[in-house]
This record gives structure tokens, sequence and C-alpha cells, in this order.
């Protein structure tokens, strides 16, 4: 896919805007590129006659025994003020005293206030660190979240280094593999969702306490996205991991020592994306060059919202919406593997997390078999899908024009609601009949 399909347009050249010339063209990456060319094609978030499989947010309704859902939020007069940078102390207090409850009961050292920053959005709070973060080399994995490519590549002051993960294993990568990259590639940082989106890998259980000792131990800091850590479809719930849950937070020794670095909020595990909350937890002198990197970079979170979200982020409240979320999404999560695998598809890996199905479109009808082409060919049935070379991702577009290694990779999000499920799988179903006639 070349730089200007994924674009979504041409670069605009000197003569069609002379006086923008000190603008760079910054390329639609992931669901931004597919939202845009589906709205070419006529797509209306509100229209029930699309079915949108490449959105990044679970449903947003009410789940059969959730919390009942915030339909109006007050404001206090002081809410006219601007928010600290770090965000609403009270806030900060109850971040730190969930992850306390949920996964350090009975450790010594305890994440406070200090330990939290408040940001408006996930890319806030990952932009943060990575303003913060010094000239040093930074892993990143791939396949791993679209969105990494510019924020890893916008700065200039560190150097991002790709780690290739293998599709024939499952996506594994094992604390030994991981040691001899930080070693031999002089790696100071690692950036990566757990789970992994596209591919829905989880590091957990005794894995993720190796990882974090590894860390510990060589000093490189672990930078975990874990904005789908209540969708986890293993069994890792032995204590100190809760039930359908995961976090690195459980094998942190010492909350103001250990390099890792957690990014998480309302966005998927409490499924308010609207709400732009998000909270990053880490040693207290990486919460402050954060909040530092902040003031110049976002000014800090709506106070309204930072306020709507203490009474979501309590310890029962979370445990309520994340076993209605497993109740409902387990079901959709088996719907959709057994239906795109009747069409053909294939998974490297069952997602093991996330709301998401990696799909290899390898053995569809040779008009099928590359994301772009899929993607092109659904949005004539009214459906939104993700090629997987997004996921590739490429920090200043170093490779030379390559194709990528997962051209023939899609990302199916089981996010939208189970009749939404039912009526794309229908449609794709026709589409590839229609495909194998006439192939």
């Amino acid at each position: 896919m070349s730089s200007s399909t994924r674009s979504g347009s041409p670069s605009s050249t000197a003569t069609d805007a002379p006086s923008l010339g000190a603008f760079r063209s910054v390329p639609r990456t992931g669901v931004i590129y597919v939202t845009a060319e589906a709205t070419r094609h006529g797509y209306r978030p509100d229209d029930p006659e699309w079915c949108n499989l490449g959105q990044g947010q679970p449903e947003t309704g009410p789940l059969p025994g959730a919390p009942p859902r915030i339909e109006s939020i007050p404001v206090d007069p002081a809410d006219h003020e601007y928010s600290p940078v770090a965000g609403l102390w009270e806030l900060r207090e109850t971040v730190a005293s969930l992850y306390n409850k949920l996964y350090r009961r009975g450790l010594r050292s305890q994440y406070t206030a200090e330990n939290v920053a408040i940001g408006g959005g996930g890319r806030v709070s990952i932009m943060r660190a990575c303003a913060a973060i010094g000239a040093v080399h930074v892993g990143h994995f791939l396949p791993d979240y679209t969105a990494y490519e510019e924020l890893l590549d916008v700065f200039r002051r560190f150097t991002p280094i790709p780690i290739l993960l293998d599709p024939e294993g499952g996506y594994d990568f094992s604390v030994r593999q991981l040691r001899r990259e930080v070693m031999g590639r002089g790696l100071s940082a690692l950036l990566l969702s757990n789970p992994c989106n596209p591919t829905g890998k989880v590091i957990g259980g005794e894995e993720l306490r190796a990882w974090v000792s590894m860390a510990r131990e060589l000093d490189c800091a672990l930078l975990f996205d874990e904005f789908y850590s209540h969708y986890i479809w293993r069994n890792d719930a032995s204590p100190p991991m809760p039930a359908g849950m995961s976090s690195a937070a459980a094998y942190v020794e010492d909350v103001d020592r250990d390099p890792v670095v957690l990014f998480d909020g309302l966005t998927k595990n409490w499924r308010y994306p609207g709400f732009r909350i998000c909270w990053t937890v880490a040693p207290k002198s990486v919460i402050q060059g954060m909040a530092s990197a902040g003031s110049f970079l976002d000014g800090g979170p709506s106070r309204p919202m930072q306020r709507a979200a203490i009474g979501l982020v309590d310890e029962d409240a979370t445990k309520k919406e994340t076993a209605a979320i497993h109740q409902v999404f387990a079901e959709k999560r088996q719907l959709m593997l057994t239906g795109l695998r009747r069409l053909g598809v294939r998974f490297d890996l069952e997602p093991e997390g996330t709301f998401y199905c990696w799909g290899d479109l390898s053995g569809l009808p040779p008009s099928l078999r590359d994301g772009e082409s899929f993607f092109r060919a659904a949005l004539e049935q009214k459906i939104i899908t993700v090629p997987g070379a997004f996921f590739d991702v490429d920090p200043g577009k170093r490779r030379g024009g390559r194709g990528s290694r997962f051209a023939h990779h899609t990302r199916f999000s089981f996010g939208p609601s189970k009749p939404v499920l039912e009526l794309a799988l229908s449609r794709l179903a026709q589409m590839v009949r229609a495909a194998e006639e006439h192939d």
C-alpha cells in the first residue's frame, strides 16, 4: 500500500497551497483512514445500514449486570477553571486506590495519587510519555497499534527499534528473546499494547512477572498500553489477578523504582470512549516528567469529565462492569471466530484478549486475499474493516516502500452489538460467494 493510498489522498504540492509549505502531510492511519474512506461511500455513524467492524471502541449501551450508564454530568462552579495538568487530585487518588485493591493487596509498596497522571485520552497520555523519554533506543513490536507509528516518530529525540513477532509462533515472545533484544540492541524502553491490538496476544501470569523482573534487572522501561486489560479471554485469574483482568501492576515490587509505566482509561474497559479520560500509573519521577510535558502539549484534561470518572473507577463498579463485558463479549468473540472461519479466514492466534479478530485472508478467493482489496470490496457491502498493513508500524517510513508482512491480514472488531455482527457476517458470506464465482 503506497503512502499516498494510506493517507487517503496524494500529498499537496507547493503549487496547491503556497502559503502552507511549512506543514508536512500527516497520514491518516488505521481507523481514521478506513472511516474517512467509508464516509466517501456514504457511511454515517448513526446509519443502521452500516456495519463498522473497523471500530476501535466497544458498544457503549447498557449491558446486563453492568452499573447504570451515566446520562448526565453536573458541572461544579470550580469546573469552569483549568484542571491541574496532572489531573484532579481526587481522581488520581481513586485510580491509585483501584490499582492497589485489584492488584497489590498485601504488598508493601502501594501506589499513591503522586503515581498517577490523568490525560485527555490514551494517545495524549502516551504522547506525554514519549515527550519525556530521552535520547535512547525504544523498542516496539510488529504488528502493534497503528497510532504508535506517528507517536514514535514525531519527537525525533529517541530512536524507534522494530522487533518482529512471528505469526507462525502465535506471536509469542519469550523473556529470553526479550532479554536478547534489550541487550543486543541497547534498548532503554519498550512500548507495547498488552493485550495486543491487533493480534489479541496476552502477556500474562508468570510470563508477565518475568518481563517485569527483567525490566527491573536491566533497567529497561516497559511502557504497557493496557487499554484492553479487562478483555482477557484466557484464564489468568490466579491471585493476585482478578478474574478477566490483567496488569503488570501486580508484579511491580517498588512502585517508585521499578521501570514500569501503565496506560489505561475509561475508553475500553469502562466503555466510555467519548469521555476522553485516561491515566498513566508510574513511578513519581515519571509522572512529574509527564506533567511537565503535558503543560506544553495539551494543558490538562476536562474537569467535569474527571469528576464524572471518580464514581466509575470504584472497585465494586469496575468488577461488575468487567463481569458484564465478559458475559456479552465472550459470546460475540465466538460468533465472530466461527463466522469468519466459515468464510475461509484463518487465524494465527485466537484472540486471548481485546475485542478483535486478527484474520489471515490467504485462503479466500484471489480477489479478496489482501487487506486493501478485502476492505474495498467490503465497503461496497457497507462493512468497514482495517487492512493489516496499518499495524506494520513504520515510524518515519524508513523501509523504502517495501510491502508489508501483513498485507494478507485484516482486523475485524467485535466491539459492535451482536445484531450488527450477524448482519456483517451474512453480507461477508455473500461477498465471498460472489468472489468465488467470479474468480
